[in-house]
């Protein structure tokens, strides 16, 4: 019971979180004066999906996890996976956006858009939001932090400096996984760019990626990759034994978000062609549309709106 109760920490995140419901809760109240009430019920759903997300990201961040992190591989991995996956999937569904835009005074919401819209920064802003937005950078960005924050020098080097650790490492698996899953998951205003098919490819790779990395740590290691966690005070699991229940949980973990994940773009994506076969024959390229053009992204596609 006292790996529960203790070693809880107050890191200033926890300030961060608070200002983040408060500018929400403000932001709702003025939509909730322009809106119809249907409208309004269900942007009050979807920010219990928000409110569970950043609850998600403090239990990462502020609970014992983050403190047996240091000592524990395999408690690191856990954290991680609620950083990069399950945070982002809540605050994603939450679409927070328009709330968080609203808390903001007209006048600074009127500067903020003529900034964006209007200015001479616009010709640099706009085609570079729309990169960074795009399914294809998101993908591969997701994936290419997974992978090099693993890698040993650079998992060493943020376990040695904290602010490393907090605001690359954590703060890049936060970033890309929210980018992310703003290609699956519809969150208003955003608009799903990519088609289901695209997504579910996006969804089965990086599971893949996933699978890959957990078997680089167990099946095709020997011995321990990371020097902080070979010298541990007080522990007495082995580092190899340490990282290879690490590798487990990434391996078995990935399928708690994937096959959900995967179940509900297939039902998208049969929804779209019509029948589960006709998802086959697009998918085995025997459908009257072939090729590559079926996994590309969608130029465009109308996002629920919450």
């Amino acid at each position: 019971m006292t790996y529960v109760t203790q070693n809880w920490s107050f890191d200033p995140f926890i300030i961060v979180v608070a200002v983040l419901v408060f500018a929400h809760e403000v932001g709702l109240a003025r939509l909730r004066h322009r809106s119809d009430p249907l409208r309004t019920r269900r942007r009050r759903l979807h920010s219990l999906s928000f409110y569970a997300g950043l609850g998600v990201l403090l239990l990462a961040v502020d609970s014992p996890i983050d403190f047996w992190a240091s000592d524990y591989f395999f408690v690191h991995m856990i954290e991680h996976l609620l950083i990069a996956f399950y945070a982002p999937i809540l605050i994603v569904f939450g679409a927070p956006w328009i709330p968080l835009l609203f808390a903001l005074p007209v006048g600074v919401r009127r500067k903020v858009g003529r900034f964006v819209m209007l200015s001479a920064w616009s010709r640099v802003l706009r085609p570079l939001g729309r990169v960074v937005a795009g399914p294809w950078f998101a993908l591969i960005s997701f994936n290419v932090v997974m992978v090099i924050w693993h890698l040993p020098v650079l998992f060493d080097l943020s376990e040695n400096n904290q602010t490393i650790h907090i605001w690359l490492m954590h703060g890049s698996f936060f970033v890309t996984g929210v980018l992310f899953w703003l290609q699956i998951i519809p969150s208003h205003p955003f608009r799903l760019k990519a088609s289901p098919l695209w997504q579910a490819g996006a969804i089965m790779s990086t599971n893949v990626v996933m699978f890959v990395l957990a078997m680089a740590l167990s099946i095709f290691s020997a011995s321990n990759w990371y020097a902080v966690y070979a010298h541990v005070p007080g522990v007495t699991l082995s580092p190899f034994a340490d990282q290879q229940i690490g590798a487990a949980i990434l391996w078995v973990c990935g399928d708690f978000w994937a096959v959900p994940a995967l179940i509900v773009v297939l039902k998208r994506a049969i929804d779209e062609e019509g029948s589960l076969s006709e998802v086959l024959e697009r998918l085995s390229h025997r459908g009257t549309a072939v090729g590559a053009q079926a996994l590309r992204p969608a130029r465009t596609r109308a996002a629920d709106r919450p």
